[in-house]
């Protein structure tokens, strides 16, 4: 350790956080960290139906669900000449009608009876997925076939959907700083000839090519029997699967001609390639290194997935602690490892920190990966590179979904349904020499293609110069002779679908609530099945957010805690914890603070031994202090980049003004932050009395009552615990703030007000009504801003679940100049809720969208360690989560009604509008002649009134 280092760690530790720190301080481990359990093979059964349909099951009778997912050979990869993201467009068709079910059907049969489905499109394959209650799966086996047989394409759902994927490409690729870097061109600079260049989402001008025939002769083409896989995992019966299967499926035809397939091989690199582009909404300069890597079925796969894994996973490694960590050149860097069915990439890529040069960040990123090639890694790191992914692999197969989707992949990608777990045991044998190998084959300096994406100048045009290749190929759509068109049945003539079946239930774990004599909170949940273990200590905070106080304190003092104890270095306590294969992370909230564990059983006592030791013993070191803020800083520049998260900041302080929801953080607000705030923050909270461990997984009550006693035991607050502040009055008047942000390539919409704290008697009613507005697909906000009118990718809103009173927000991103028509829809819907009763039939399948949500959240080790957790910091017991579904089912539509006019009622609420206002401030001015207008360089946050 550097002299001057140690001296500043010797420094702090003179000065402890609490009176307890110099009395348990479990000191850094030497000893070589136990390995993860070995990950059990996937247990499965499968079949080939006569039309060439691929069928696996995963029987998992732990579960009340069942997780349906069915993968098309088919991706970005085989999009027609001329029409890129048109297998993504038309994942999103596939939701649409077919002969037997109309348009959404595929969310009634779901979402309305408390599952939810999805899909992807990558660039070798398109997924379908669900997780329905197990009794729902004859229903789902039914849908499945009925669209794979009978799609109805139509001019209303097509031009919709067009719209809906046109907004996608403005959220995802145009309003996100770097959107362009890694939706567009990444994919242009790593590929020559393969059509894996093209952007799998597309462009504007292919999207609006696109027909219907061209849309009809794809389905045709390649949704069929004979080019899918079909996947069926959790509570079901085989026999009746199989049944199932046969009856739905097999009858669907395999059509007399062969399936197109992609033959293009991507040539070696053998020249390095440089672009450099400067481009809007760039906050911080980046930079990406693109190598070309083999298939990912190629024995090369396990080195180079040990070798991305010792690049980039977790704080101990190497882009990490070079860039982001001990020179500080980078806000971020990260690997991905993208392989494929023919060549991939390997990428990696650093965000530049304020006032770096990027060349030096480009340097160090080629830095890191010549060492890779020069040397080989340690044993250390070759171990850790292990533990981490077989540990990502067994948190990956905790459900029966994660089990399916990794079955599926393995057969799509691979052809082998074994080859994920043929890698595994292929990581398992990999050795420094290998992975030094696969560097020095792969990784050259003449391999390289790299691309500076630079801000653009003030003034300056847009630098758009990166181009698909020329030399890509890419063939026409061939249209198929006899293509069907199908129609929507009348009622009359539809299959009916089949009825639920009997219902399959799986109770919650038991619990044990224990107090130490210190005032600690322990609560131990046993949940066996896998070896892992997760671990919440979650502390209230809320006078630390006082009116007459600022939360940054607390925010550092809790983000700290995992960067230097006492007896340990930041460094130290990330090598320490990967090395297990294990996760350690901190949240600070506006109720409280968090630090939570997820880590295989075998390597529980040393983790928890750090986890105590960071909770107790943090240094607070004067340079992490600054390291930390620098960063929070640099963050702030890309968040105010993103209209959806300036949103956000803007309507939290509009809402609540100085209260503790209110604030928000701020360049200056960090930089006003001492040490010695840090420090007290930390001994007012982090004490036992305020405390609550939650255990959940692979351990019994009497080991975490013993773990607890040992770790925790002899912890002692010191004087008494703080008062819960009393909350300032609310801003009286709502307000209406256009912030403009120039060039913004969407616009971000939020509708916001106070509503209710957790423990009101009518929180249940509200957040039914909040769903019943913007809670899944099908909700209304959606129904009326995305399957309507095409107007978003997506509208929502949610209620918080605080222990103060809490917000209600409702949010939507859309094109800048239908923001106006947006908020208009957004009131409509709040006034009508609490103007008219929800119907019994809507307000049942919103119920079910909150029970489903909770089952499936609850179902993870972490997942319900977290909403344990999120009950004790709203002032809830514990307990009270056996009574979710019943508190959720006890409410009716008069109460829903009630509740929706007190407290949604828009009259109440903030309207905040970020995005370019010269597309859309004058039409919502004559709406709300008040609406204020504020130029994103003139907001200031630190203020309830937002501007200087």
């Amino acid at each position: 350790m550097h002299p001057f280092r140690a001296a500043l760690l010797l420094a702090t530790a003179l000065v402890p956080a609490t009176a307890a720190a110099r009395q348990h301080a479990p000191a850094a481990s030497t000893a070589k960290p136990p390995a993860p359990a070995p990950v059990a093979p996937l247990a499965y059964t499968e079949r080939t139906l006569a039309n060439g349909l691929r069928v696996y099951a995963i029987r998992d009778t732990s579960t009340a669900n069942v997780a349906v997912q069915v993968w098309y050979d088919v991706g970005s990869k085989d999009d027609p000449r001329g029409r890129s993201g048109f297998a993504h467009m038309f994942e999103h068709l596939m939701f649409k009608q077919t002969r037997n079910l109309p348009s959404e059907a595929f969310d009634r049969l779901t979402e309305d009876v408390g599952g939810y489905n999805n899909a992807s499109t990558a660039d070798d394959y398109t997924n379908y997925f669900e997780v329905v209650p197990a009794n729902h799966l004859e229903r789902l086996l039914f849908a499945e076939a009925d669209r794979m047989a009978t799609l109805v394409v139509e001019p209303t759902s097509f031009a919709s959907e067009r719209g809906v994927v046109k907004e996608e490409l403005r959220s995802r690729v145009f309003a996100q700083p770097y959107g362009k870097l890694f939706g567009f061109y990444l994919p242009m600079i790593s590929y020559t000839r393969h059509p894996y260049a093209r952007p799998g989402i597309g462009s504007i001008e292919d999207l609006d090519a696109a027909t219907i025939d061209d849309i009809r002769a794809f389905h045709a083409t390649y949704y069929r029997p004979d080019n899918a896989v079909l996947v069926v995992a959790g509570n079901f019966d085989p026999t009746e699967l199989d049944r199932w299967v046969d009856q739905y499926f097999a009858p669907v035809a395999k059509p007399n001609r062969p399936i197109p397939r992609v033959a293009v091989k991507e040539p070696p690199r053998t020249a390095a390639t440089r672009h450099v582009v400067h481009a809007e909404n760039t906050p911080l300069p980046a930079v990406v290194l693109s190598y070309q890597v083999p298939p990912d079925n190629d024995p090369d796969q396990a080195a180079l997935a040990v070798l991305n894994a010792v690049l980039s996973t977790g704080r101990n490694s190497r882009l990490y602690q070079a860039l982001v960590y001990r020179d500080q050149l980078a806000q971020s860097a990260e690997t991905y490892l993208d392989s494929k069915k023919d060549t991939g990439v390997l990428a990696a890529y650093a965000i530049a920190a304020g006032g770096k040069d990027i060349g030096a960040v480009e340097a160090g990123l080629k830095r890191e990966v010549a060492r890779l090639r020069d040397a080989p890694v340690t044993a250390a790191e070759l171990a850790e590179a292990k533990n981490e992914i077989l540990a990502a692999a067994l948190a990956r197969r905790e459900t029966a979904e994660g089990r399916a989707f990794t079955l599926a992949n393995s057969v799509i990608v691979n052809g082998d349904p074994r080859a994920a777990d043929r890698q595994l045991a292929a990581i398992a044998k990999v050795d420094a020499a290998a992975v030094q190998r696969v560097a020095r084959r792969y990784l050259g300096e003449n391999q390289v293609a790299v691309l500076q994406y630079l801000p653009q100048a003030e003034g300056a045009p847009s630098d758009d110069s990166i181009r698909i290749a020329p030399t890509v190929e890419t063939r026409a759509l061939t249209i198929p002779a006899g293509v069907a068109v199908h129609q929507v049945a009348s009622e009359a003539e539809r299959k009916p679908l089949p009825q639920p079946g009997p219902v399959a239930t799986a109770a919650l774990p038991a619990r044990t609530e224990t107090r130490l004599a210190n005032g600690l909170r322990l609560v131990t949940v046993p949940k066996s099945g896998l070896p892992l273990v997760a671990a919440t200590m979650v502390v209230d905070t809320r006078e630390l957010s006082a009116p007459a106080r600022r939360p940054e304190p607390s925010w550092f003092a809790t983000e700290l805690l995992t960067e230097g104890t006492r007896t340990r270095s930041a460094t130290q306590i990330a090598a320490e914890v990967e090395a297990l294969g294990a996760s350690l992370d901190t949240d600070a909230e506006d109720d409280g603070a968090s630090v939570s564990l997820l880590v295989g059983t075998n390597g529980l006592a040393p983790a928890m031994g750090i986890l105590a030791d960071v909770v107790r013993n943090p240094a607070y070191d004067p340079k992490e202090i600054e390291r930390v803020r620098t960063q929070w800083i640099d963050a702030l520049q890309i968040e105010q980049s993103d209209p959806g998260s300036l949103a956000g900041k803007v309507a939290a302080r509009a809402v609540f003004g100085d209260s503790r929801y209110g604030k928000v953080g701020t360049e200056t607000s960090y930089r006003g932050v001492t040490r010695e705030q840090i420090v007290a923050s930390h001994g007012e909270a982090w004490r036992p009395d305020r405390a609550t461990l939650i255990l959940v997984g692979d351990i019994t009550p009497a080991k975490a009552q013993a773990m607890a006693e040992q770790l925790f035991g002899d912890w002692q607050a010191s004087g008494a615990s703080a008062a819960a502040p009393t909350e300032p009055a609310l801003p009286a008047t709502p307000r209406v703030v256009v912030v403009d942000l120039p060039g913004s390539g969407q616009a971000a919409v939020v509708v916001s007000r106070a509503a209710l704290s957790r423990g009101d008697p009518r929180f249940p009613a509200a957040r039914l009504a909040s769903t019943v507005l913007g809670g899944g697909f099908s909700s209304r906000l959606n129904q009326e801003i995305r399957i309507k009118r095409g107007l978003s990718y997506g509208a929502r809103s949610a209620l918080a679940g605080d222990r103060g009173v809490g917000p209600f927000s409702a949010t939507v991103q859309t094109k800048n100049e239908s923001a106006p028509e947006v908020v208009d829809l957004i009131v409509a819907e709040l006034r009508r809720i609490g103007r008219d009763p929800v119907p019994a039939a809507e307000l049942a399948t919103r119920k079910a969208v909150l029970s489903g949500g909770f089952s499936r959240d609850v179902e993870t080790r972490g997942g319900l360690a977290g909403k344990l957790g999120a009950y004790v910091l709203a002032g809830q017991p514990v307990n009270a989560i056996d009574n979710a579904l019943a508190e959720i089912e006890g409410v009716d539509a008069q109460a829903v009604q009630q509740v929706a006019a007190q407290v949604l009622d828009p009259a109440g609420a903030s309207i905040v509008v970020v995005g370019d206002a010269k597309q859309f401030a004058d039409t919502l001015r004559q709406r709300y002649p008040q609406a204020e207008v504020i130029p994103a360089s003139a907001l200031d946050l630190d203020t309830p009134k937002l501007t200087r």
